[in-house]
């Protein structure tokens, strides 16, 4: 079972689909809003994510897979093993997001100047506040984002009951290993690995080291 990461699809995994569908049987899908699939319906959270995945699973029937996610696909995939422990029996996140990000003085006086200038000036303040990607959004995926980007999933680790392996490429800078290993520490009996040399999409610019790794995993 494959969960894409944010503003990206299925295909994202093309090199991962082909190989492991070589050993199981391969499912990969788009969430809402992303790739092939249908727009939101509203300003989705996690949660909200991780409910519409729970439907999809139970509909095809899914039990104890295996399960790659990559990034905010890690956030769905850390919400749905804390809450369903059929759906998974080991999970490889890579590049996971769901710590939050160390924010001081500096960030919270961009939000104080955000906040006064779309008072003023809406439109202006959304185009020059805010990261690239979040620019790049229409409106109701905007209140997705700030949902999505702004929960700390640390709470649900403790409740995690399937084997997982964190793996992150050492020049990873969305989710840096600092990040990752706060993951780990909060994950019962987790593993970590770090890729040398590589970034947050480590699985598609070294495919050939990232599936040796989960294949030894899931093995």
């Amino acid at each position: 079972m494959f969960f894409h990461g944010y503003l990206a699809s299925k295909e994202c995994f093309t090199f991962q689909t082909e190989y492991f569908s070589r050993f199981y049987r391969v499912t990969a899908f788009d969430f809402r809003g992303f790739g092939q699939s249908a727009p939101l319906p509203a300003a989705w959270s996690v949660g909200d994510y991780a409910a519409d995945t729970a439907r999809f699973l139970d509909g095809m029937g899914i039990r104890r897979a295996r399960l790659i996610a990559h990034s905010f696909g890690g956030r769905v995939a850390i919400k749905l093993l804390a809450a369903r422990h059929d759906l998974f029996s080991k999970a490889l996140l890579v590049g996971c997001a769901g710590v939050l990000p160390r924010r001081g003085l500096s960030y919270r006086l961009k939000v104080r100047a955000y906040r006064a200038v779309k008072k003023f000036a809406p439109r202006f303040a959304e185009k020059k506040f805010g990261s690239r990607e979040y620019r790049a959004l229409p409106p109701l995926m905007r209140e997705s984002y700030k949902k999505i980007v702004n929960e700390d999933l640390t709470p649900f680790l403790p409740r995690i009951g399937a084997e997982v392996l964190y793996v992150v490429g050492e020049k990873d800078t969305a989710t840096p290993v600092g990040d990752v290993r706060i993951l780990q520490a909060g994950t019962r009996g987790a593993g970590l690995a770090v890729l040398p040399s590589l970034g947050h999409f480590c699985f598609a610019e070294d495919p050939a080291r990232f599936n040796a790794v989960a294949r030894e995993f899931f093995r």
